[in-house]
């Protein structure tokens, strides 16, 4: 958006294009209006990332008509919480379209993200905490970090996230995902000198509430230097951590 803005606006002050045909090509900016959705085409210019769809609840037409769109404007493209069935539709409209099935995640880079400054790594306590964790390492990657995983290495068996340290100790940021008690992101600011970003999963036992047990360990986290989203947030922990990155 940013470079189809500066594009427009020299060939305007170059006397090649008139300040009739640059409105038509600004009509939908700053959000474009489909009815069902506004598409904040805006969002690139003022964040640094894309609008970013998210895909529960809204039907597969809307998805693909606000995936196109976006695509339309030169965009890259993030739609989260959608079905395999639902990017097949996608892929049809938007060909280079990629779909990461544990995360639930259908992507498209169309332009380089600005660089992060250092590597994000998105880090799980179990197996079953991956999905999370995959919805938050494609948006990390997406929205232009440099990104590792490191997945069970959960307080159930400390020497696996010991054995993890010389990795841990090179991020930038790490983004700690648990379930059951979630007491990795704890222990792991313990270790570690960078901002961490605990995201409670629903995955559990009763008692552990869907989650609700997870978030309220993260949120009484002894060691400082922790934030916390909420249950099963990946793409809300990645959207800071990539802030964090880029600062």
């Amino acid at each position: 958006m940013k470079s189809q803005l500066e594009e427009t606006l020299k060939k305007v002050h170059a006397g090649t294009l008139s300040p009739e045909e640059a409105l038509k090509k600004l009509k939908d900016y700053p959000y474009q209006d489909l009815g069902f959705a506004k598409i904040d085409h805006h969002r690139e210019l003022r964040k640094g990332f894309p609008e970013i769809v998210y895909g529960l609840g809204k039907t597969d037409a809307q998805i693909l008509k606000i995936s196109r769109e976006i695509v339309k404007k030169g965009s890259s493209l993030l739609v989260t919480r959608v079905e395999a069935a639902t990017y097949a539709k996608i892929r049809k409209s938007v060909p280079k379209a990629s779909y990461n099935p544990q995360g639930k995640i259908v992507f498209l880079k169309q332009n380089s993200a600005a660089p992060g400054k250092g590597l994000i790594i998105v880090l799980t306590a179990g197996t079953s905490d991956i999905p999370v964790a995959e919805e938050a390492a494609v948006t990390c990657d997406v929205l232009g970090n440099q990104v590792e995983r490191i997945y069970d290495a959960g307080v159930a068996g400390l020497h696996r996230l010991l054995g993890e340290y010389h990795r841990i100790r090179q991020a930038r940021v790490i983004i700690a995902v648990a379930g059951m008690e979630g007491a990795l992101p704890s222990v792991v600011a313990g270790l570690v000198a960078v901002p961490v970003i605990a995201v409670p999963t629903s995955v559990g036992y009763g008692a552990s509430f869907k989650g609700v047990a997870a978030l309220l360990a993260m949120l009484n986290s002894c060691p400082g230097g922790v934030g916390v989203v909420n249950i099963d947030n990946g793409f809300g922990a990645a959207c800071l951590a990539s802030l964090i990155n880029h600062l």
